[in-house]
């Protein structure tokens, strides 16, 4: 008789005696499930991570400590409590400012005075536009700065972030190092009471002023406040005298008043010429004055800042180079 044709038993493997011990354990054996939508779950976990990193502050918005401010020279100050480098500072050689001579004396030696830890002056710089008034601020912190060994600040804070000069007094009055606080083109209108801020600084108030930090503020108006603006108050206010008193006697609390006029004919020529002997500019003198006087003409004014203009144009037209420091 045919013999019975024998089954033939599977191949041992090791995937399917791990299998067979598991049984006789007792253990579960794994066994292939559906596909999990894993690109789901990593989207979700991806969009959980983008948005805890949008909470977190970045460095443009973490508060400054007191070292950061041996960061650099010069900083701008932002509302939400941290200053930000200026590793490069746009200014002219304090040399290059003409017909500024009797303010920028006074000046110099106040700002000596206060890297030197001496009392100094809270200064205001108002006066005709153009004439070098926010030139010379930084001039000067430059010019104090090299005899004080970079340990004197200079710190930018824009006219609508005045409201809080307080935070950043608290933040500088824990730092060893000297501060020039800058304030360019203050002035305020009738609704304004963001000077409380600072008329609070200048006064002092309870702590009083750092010892290590002044101020100094450029303006178009002597006393920060419009004209026109003063009368209105003084002609609604149930008390006149008193309306625009606290406004307009904020300017009293500098210490230093300087004031910028417009300058004349041959204080333009000098301001001009100076610049181009500063930067190797050749040109016949009767030319150049004579250019120079039709762009002021065109202009309809002369300062400083219509001269430095015209000296832009006259080097680039000549293939000048122009390098401040």
């Amino acid at each position: 008789m045919p013999k019975k044709a024998s089954k033939k038993r599977p191949l041992l493997t090791a995937k399917t005696a791990s299998k067979k011990t598991s049984r006789k354990l007792g253990k579960p054996v794994a066994t292939k499930s559906a596909a999990t939508p894993s690109g789901g779950v990593e989207e979700r976990i991806a969009r959980a991570l983008e948005a805890i990193a949008a909470g977190l502050p970045t460095a443009a918005e973490r508060p400054s400590t007191p070292d950061d401010l041996k960061a650099a020279d010069a900083f701008v100050w932002q509302p939400n409590g941290h200053l930000v480098p200026v590793p490069r500072v746009s200014r002219v050689d304090i040399a290059l400012l003409k017909g500024v001579d009797r303010m920028r004396d006074i000046l110099i030696e106040n700002t000596e005075r206060f890297a030197k830890g001496l009392p100094a002056n809270n200064a205001l710089l108002w006066g005709a536009r153009g004439m070098g008034k926010s030139s010379l601020v930084k001039a000067a912190h430059s010019s104090v700065n090299k005899m004080v060994n970079g340990r004197l600040k200079l710190i930018e804070i824009h006219r609508e972030d005045i409201e809080s000069l307080p935070t950043l007094m608290g933040l500088l009055r824990q730092s060893d190092l000297h501060f020039i606080v800058f304030c360019d083109d203050l002035s305020f209108d009738g609704n304004d009471a963001s000077y409380k801020s600072l008329k609070a600084v200048l006064e002092g108030g309870i702590e009083g002023r750092p010892e290590n930090v002044i101020l100094y503020a450029t303006s178009n108006r002597r006393h920060l406040l419009a004209r026109d603006m003063i009368e209105n108050e003084r002609s609604t206010a149930i008390n006149p005298g008193e309306a625009v008193e606290e406004k307009v006697s904020l300017s009293d609390r500098f210490g230093l008043w300087l004031g910028f006029h417009k300058c004349s004919q041959d204080e333009y020529l000098e301001m001009v010429k100076g610049y181009c002997r500063h930067f190797g500019i050749r040109i016949a003198e009767a030319d150049l004055e004579r250019e120079a006087l039709e762009w002021s003409t065109t202009r309809g004014s002369r300062s400083g800042r219509v001269a430095w203009q015209f000296v832009q144009e006259l080097a680039g037209r000549l293939g000048v180079k122009l390098t401040t420091s």
